[in-house]
């Protein structure tokens, strides 16, 4: 069976967006060329790094082309997409690895998330060298969304997923740990429950 590659050069709407309450959602990107949608479910910590990691390589590349790289500073008001995930949201894979690189011909950002597999090793180096086989192996290697953005399309990008993780349950002013609708024990009060 072939490598199942989910390519969206470039997609009408990619964003990362939740399903669920807060404490209790789940993650997902997701990208949409008309009838076509595919969703990736991850975790809340991926969304975070790749939001920050894609507005880091912007700036980068912003700087290295002495500002001549059609990447805007900031994302751009008349492509902000607040909108909520298309539905119905189905699952795709789940994502065990990301990845981001800037193509400077086309001026695009690629991004690329491979499904999460489970591989058993001998030892670490066995395990380091299934793992860089298996995600070089083109033909056979795990299901992946790959996606190209502009420069515009990357900042807004990462905007709304910065804001879909900071949309979450509010942190408690001692501990800083998310305050939950229910109470929270904090370990700072001793674990006495403290209300919202």
């Amino acid at each position: 069976m072939s490598r199942q590659v989910f390519l969206y050069d470039p997609p009408d709407r990619f964003v990362a967006g939740t399903v669920g309450l807060p404490g209790r959602r789940t993650f997902f990107l997701q990208a949409t060329a008309g009838p076509r949608v595919t969703s990736v479910a991850l975790e809340k910590t991926q969304v975070a790094a790749l939001a920050e990691r894609m507005d880091e390589l912007l700036d980068e590349v912003v700087r290295r082309s002495g500002g001549s790289a059609s990447v805007p500073a900031v994302p751009p008001t008349d492509i902000t997409d607040t909108a909520p995930l298309d539905t119905p949201v189905e699952e795709e894979f789940r994502v065990g690895t990301m990845a981001l690189a800037w193509d400077g011909e086309e001026q695009r950002m690629i991004v690329e998330a491979q499904a999460l597999v489970e591989l058993e090793a001998e030892s670490e180096e066995d395990l380091a060298e299934a793992e860089e086989r298996l995600l070089q192996d083109e033909e056979n290697g795990p299901p992946m969304l790959r996606v190209r953005l502009t420069g515009a399309q990357a900042r807004a990008f990462a905007k709304r997923a910065l804001d879909v993780v900071n949309a979450g349950r509010p942190p408690c002013p001692l501990c800083s740990l998310p305050l939950d609708p229910e109470g929270h024990v904090c370990p700072r009060q001793n674990g006495y429950r403290r209300g919202a």
